[in-house]
């Protein structure tokens, strides 16, 4: 018997990250009831630890590099001064902040949505108790997001170690800043305090960065970041901390270089964990896997009728992109007699090193896994005509393609505009589109897009 107090709604989200809002309010604009509940800050990761804050910081290292680099480009300037790290978070923070507040007013002005503040776990399969009030639907969707994965490195609970998120709250420079994990979140806070002025230490545990990549463009990254000034110690298998009167240190046993290095901060850029374990799922009998990832068909629907699993919590895609993505599938199949599934989505990503990393499909590797004859095709920035023209040869672009169906299998550019030109790709492979319509096409030049073409032309086994 349900109990009278509890509220009654049309449809529940859980989360109010990236897929959570958008699809509550389409939800409420198809006329049902939607209680949205989030039990931190509205807009999760992207807005307020993620993207939004850490490009913006990005902003400011790209312009910092620049302005060393101005002679080069004919701009005389003094020295420059040291780098005012308070100013860079203030404007960092203040972008979240507008994002944030935008999107609670979007939530408020729109009828027939509540924000209820609180942390929500499962009573049973359709009834869910936020810090005492409980709510009841027969659609719940869950947008629970992920944080920092801590790992069980030795000493590790006796240093004073930094994630994605106490980075952002830091008010002076790091003298060393050491980073555990060289992929994504790693690397891009290793440029950018290094272009503030910090020194900066890369620890990863496996032979080369960035594992999921080709090594051609590993290395590619790898160079350009060394070049740069950033150590980086590959191969760290025993990795352990403890305090220092310097600093943290931090023991890497490494196959060469010294075996342990003193750092003034840690950041531990090791993985992300999904926000799981305090949902009460047990209760709802939603499956989860061995990682905490919940359970999903093609469609984002859970082994519980009802229940939907939405953004980093379902372990099939960790971007800003692909949680809003999974809103557009669930939104469409529900709302608009749609038949959209996850299969239908070309994976693409970016790295935001300067100059960044876009991806598309599958790489070279993935590719022959797959069990496809391959033809690849890589052309080094050096020989683009646009990077040469803004100063920018770092970086390459590449393209895999099938031998027996011309189809697009997958590209990748590091290189300036990288994150920008490879939306040509993705937009081919989500079309279906062959290389030979990659070849035929008329790019604008002067731009860096415009070698696709005869990239294409460069294809062989």
């Amino acid at each position: 018997m349900v109990d009278p107090s509890t509220q009654h709604f049309d449809a529940i989200v859980v989360g109010a990250g990236q897929a959570g809002p958008s699809l509550a309010v389409r939800l409420a604009r198809a006329g049902k009831r939607v209680a949205i509940v989030e039990r931190k800050l509205v807009g999760g990761t992207c807005v307020n630890t993620g993207c939004m804050p850490t490009k913006t910081l990005i902003a400011s290292a790209r312009v910092a590099h620049q302005v060393a680099r101005a002679a080069e480009y004919g701009v005389q300037v003094g020295p420059p001064g040291p780098f005012h790290l308070p100013v860079a978070m203030a404007r960092a923070h203040a972008v979240t902040d507008k994002a944030r507040t935008e999107e609670e007013a979007w939530l408020g002005d729109t009828e027939g949505v509540e924000l209820i503040r609180g942390h929500a776990r499962f009573v049973s399969g359709d009834t869910l108790d936020i810090d005492g009030r409980r709510i009841r639907a027969t659609q719940i969707f869950l947008n629970v997001g992920g944080r920092a994965a801590i790992p069980d490195f030795p000493g590790v609970d006796d240093v004073p170690y930094l994630t994605n998120v106490s980075i952002l709250q830091l008010e002076t420079l790091p003298r060393h800043l050491a980073i555990v994990g060289g992929s994504y979140i790693g690397l891009e806070f290793a440029q950018m305090f290094r272009r503030f002025g910090s020194e900066v230490t890369v620890i990863e545990r496996e032979p080369h960065l960035l594992s999921r990549e080709d090594p051609d463009i590993c290395d590619a990254i790898s160079q350009m970041l060394q070049a740069e000034g950033i150590a980086i110690r590959t191969s760290a298998d025993c990795i352990a901390l403890k305090s220092h009167p310097e600093g943290i240190s931090a023991r890497l046993d490494c196959t060469d270089g010294a075996p342990e290095i003193v750092a003034s901060h840690v950041l531990l850029a090791t993985g992300r964990r999904p926000n799981t374990d305090d949902l009460g799922l047990d209760a709802a009998g939603v499956r989860m896997n061995d990682r905490g990832y919940i359970e999903v068909d093609d469609t984002l629907a859970t082994n519980v009728p009802g229940i939907w699993a939405l953004g980093d919590c379902n372990g099939r895609g960790a971007f800003t992109h692909t949680a809003y993505n999974d809103f557009e599938i669930v939104a469409a199949n529900l709302l608009d007699g749609d038949n959209r599934s996850l299969s239908q989505r070309v994976p693409g990503y970016a790295l935001y090193v300067d100059p960044p990393l876009g991806r598309a499909g599958l790489n070279e590797a993935q590719a022959r896994q797959a069990g496809y004859e391959v033809l690849v095709s890589v052309r080094p920035m050096s020989l683009v005509g646009r990077a040469r023209e803004m100063g920018e040869t770092t970086g390459l672009m590449k393209l895999i393609a099938d031998a027996k169906t011309r189809r697009i299998l997958g590209a990748a550019i590091l290189g300036i505009g990288g994150d920008e030109s490879i939306h040509g790709l993705l937009d081919m492979m989500s079309s279906g589109r062959s290389v030979d319509d990659l070849r035929w096409a008329v790019p604008i030049h002067p731009t860096v897009s415009e070698l696709w073409p005869t990239i294409v032309l460069g294809l062989k086994p």
